[in-house]
């Protein structure tokens, strides 16, 4: 197959997935916030310790359950925002998954200094449209 047909066979491949994955995000509404009720940034926690997770303007449903407005918790642990909020958020010890709609968790890091950050997701894991992510707060574990 020449280069020109191959090309062209990739952008009839390329466009449905790009519809299919935009469809998948949902929109938020635009003052939607998530933010950590415990533990407070600059904390010292011991290894094992309890994260409490808070929303604003928008609720909490477990995952697989479409419901406009609604999502739930993913914990980026020593992680940065993933660069492409299409795509379902990959469960890894840095993104840890809350899909039965629990807004706390008992959680246990080794010592030193971390990094969390909340970032909502809908009933398939995709971050919402305009993402609804915390602060990234820097904890101490001992």
């Amino acid at each position: 197959m020449g280069k020109i047909a191959l090309t062209l066979a990739s952008a009839l491949l390329v466009a449905p997935l790009c519809a299919l994955a935009e469809s998948m995000v949902s929109d938020a509404p635009e003052n939607a916030e998530a933010y950590f009720i415990q533990p407070m940034d600059g904390a010292t926690v011991d290894g094992t310790f309890k994260v409490v997770f808070g929303l604003r303007n928008i609720g909490v449903a477990p995952a697989g359950v479409e419901k406009e407005n609604t999502g739930h918790h993913h914990l980026l642990i020593d992680s940065d925002m993933p660069s492409d909020l299409t795509q379902p958020l990959p469960a890894s010890d840095q993104v840890k998954h809350f899909g039965g709609g629990q807004t706390e968790a008992e959680i246990t890091l080794p010592p030193g200094e971390h990094t969390l950050q909340l970032l909502l997701g809908n009933h398939l894991h995709v971050p919402h449209n305009p993402p609804v992510a915390s602060e990234q707060i820097s904890i101490t574990v001992e």
